[in-house]
């Protein structure tokens, strides 16, 4: 859990697809909601990443982000403040300088670039589950990323990707009747990547527990 990073640069290395079949094993004994284990999962691997990469980038410039799972209407107090801070050390540690909008711009498209990581995994759950499936689901996300990351393998969950829910129905053949909720793009990191040089910070225990024992 303390090695485990949001990696922003991958290596061109495939993943044996008997690592990758390990990590979803592992993965699938996530607890979910009586046990209705509600994750779909669609993963690329090789070209077949390749080309999902390269049509969601052409999608990208075309079409308005349209996300099936509403995203957050706001960010206030310390959730606005984290962001920010999550924010300007990612470019701060690639060189983008505040008031540099094209380079904040070429930041935010790689994430449809899936920063160039070899594979590719779309997670989805039924719409009827609602909160509780999607829930399920970012257990499964976390479970996903530990798993990788006890191989050695650099994982991102992105909410970017999944904000183009109409293209990723289409191209996946994801039923009508599932939330595209997020992907993980995955494989080795780039160590010498400036993106992969910093971490965020997390709030102690005390700011976020509200003790009840009197």
């Amino acid at each position: 859990m303390a090695e485990r990073h949001s990696c922003r640069a991958f290596a061109p290395t495939q993943i044996a697809k008997s690592e990758i079949e390990q990590i979803l094993a592992t993965a699938r004994r996530t607890p979910s909601w009586c046990n209705a284990q509600p994750w779909r999962v669609d993963l690329t691997s090789g070209v077949a990443t390749d080309r999902f990469r390269a049509a969601l980038s052409e999608e990208v410039q075309g079409a308005a982000p349209n996300p099936d799972l509403p995203f957050p209407s706001s960010y206030s107090g310390v959730y606005q403040d984290r962001r920010r801070a999550c924010g300007w050390a990612l470019y701060e540690a690639v060189g983008v300088i505040k008031g540099d909008r094209a380079g904040s711009a070429r930041e935010m498209m790689r994430n449809f670039a899936l920063f160039d990581a070899p594979h590719c995994a779309i997670i989805s759950s039924p719409a009827e589950l609602g909160a509780y499936g999607a829930m399920d689901c970012g257990g499964f996300v976390t479970a996903f990323c530990l798993a990788a990351q006890a191989l050695g393998i650099a994982t991102i969950p992105q909410a970017a990707v999944a904000s183009y829910g109409p293209f990723l129905h289409r191209y996946f053949d994801i039923p009508q009747d599932h939330l595209i909720l997020c992907a993980i793009s995955f494989g080795y990191s780039d160590t010498k990547h400036p993106a992969n040089g910093f971490r965020t910070e997390r709030a102690e225990p005390d700011e976020f527990t509200h003790w009840h024992d009197d």
